[in-house]
Parts: structure tokens; C-alpha cells; sequence
């Protein structure tokens, strides 16, 4: 295991309790959106040319991402393909099963699915080297090839989505992503 993989590991469990303590933050009612969930299933198939990670180190990271922008605390990540149980590969197969939110359709609401509604708002959310401190520089090559799996899965608005990946090299500035996500609002 690298150095890095540790600090990871630290950094993800400090920037994931940052991210409850702003999320219980309370959010004005004129704020709030009525959304709904909507299931995904999605598998990528991760190659890395700079940086390696174990399986489990992809599950953990790619799962903080998804819950950073808003999925269900509900959601499963498993990757494959590595050859040992810890040890770092360039190649794996990510499977990603998670709920995200959608504004809901007024023209279309009904009591059932008035029901379904979640209270939720618009969250600003960014991903770049060490923001939040679970991400690393080391990181760009996983947020370009995951860009497909962020921009069809959650309601995402005013984003900026840049890579600018350099094999062997890992360079300070080269991801960020910005922009608005829908996001479920703490209970009032």
C-alpha cells in the first residue's frame, strides 16, 4: 500500500465529516426543490496510467465521490479485475449501483408519488486536487473517465467539467469540476 493510499484513506473520512456537518446546515424554504430518486446501474472499466489503486481503494473513493454529489447514502461500488485483494492495478471493472435525485415533474405529481417526493436543493460541489480533502492530484485519470457516468446520472447545473490528464505525470491543477448538484436537504 502507498503512502498516499493511507493519506487517502484519512483525508476521505475528514472531508466525508465535513460534508455531514454542512449538510445538516439548515436551508431556507424558498431553496428547497421538490426531487425524486432514480435508480442507476452503471459499470466502467477503470485504466490508469499514472496513478494505481486496489479494488478496494476504488470502491471507497468512487463511492465518496458519488456521495459527494448527492447520492443516497444507500450506495454499493464494487470493482474487479485487480490481481490480489490489496494489491494496486492499473486495470479494473467498477460497478456502481446508486440513487440520485431528479426534480420532480409538477405537471405529472399525484398523491403516490407526492409521496415518493424528497425535499432537496442545489448544492455547490467541486472536485479537484485535495477539495474535497479525500481528492488528490493523483486522481485525474479516474474523474475523466467517470465524466459520463457524473453528467447522465445526477442533476447537475452550471458545470464545469475539465481533465487535462498527462500520462506519468500528476500535475497540481489538472481536474476540477464545479458546479451545482441536487443534493437531499437534512430533515426539518
Amino acid at each position: 500500500m502507498r503512502p498516499q493510499t493511507a493519506i487517502l484513506g484519512l483525508g476521505a473520512a475528514l472531508g466525508l465529516a465535513a460534508l455531514a456537518a454542512a449538510a445538516d446546515a439548515p436551508v431556507p424554504a424558498a431553496d428547497i426543490v421538490p426531487a425524486t430518486w432514480q435508480h442507476h446501474k452503471i459499470t466502467i472499466s477503470y485504466y490508469g496510467i499514472t496513478s494505481l489503486y486496489t479494488c478496494s481503494g476504488l470502491e471507497d473513493h468512487v463511492r465518496d465521490i458519488l456521495l459527494l454529489l448527492g447520492a443516497r447514502k444507500d450506495a454499493k461500488v464494487n470493482a474487479t479485475g485487480c490481481p490480489g485483494p490489496d494489491v494496486p492495478s492499473h486495470t479494473a471493472w467498477i460497478q456502481m449501483d446508486f440513487d440520485t435525485l431528479r426534480p420532480a415533474d409538477a405537471a405529472s405529481a399525484d398523491a403516490a408519488s407526492a409521496a415518493q417526493t424528497v425535499r432537496s436543493y442545489w448544492a455547490a460541489r467541486e472536485l479537484s486536487p485535495q477539495r474535497p480533502s479525500f481528492m488528490g492530484s493523483g486522481d485525474c485519470e479516474l474523474v475523466e473517465q467517470m465524466k459520463d457516468s457524473i453528467s447522465k446520472s445526477f442533476a447537475l447545473r452550471d458545470v464545469l467539467y475539465r481533465t487535462d490528464c498527462v500520462p506519468h505525470e500528476i500535475t497540481l491543477d489538472a481536474f476540477d469540476v464545479k458546479g451545482e448538484a441536487l443534493v437531499a436537504a437534512p430533515a426539518s
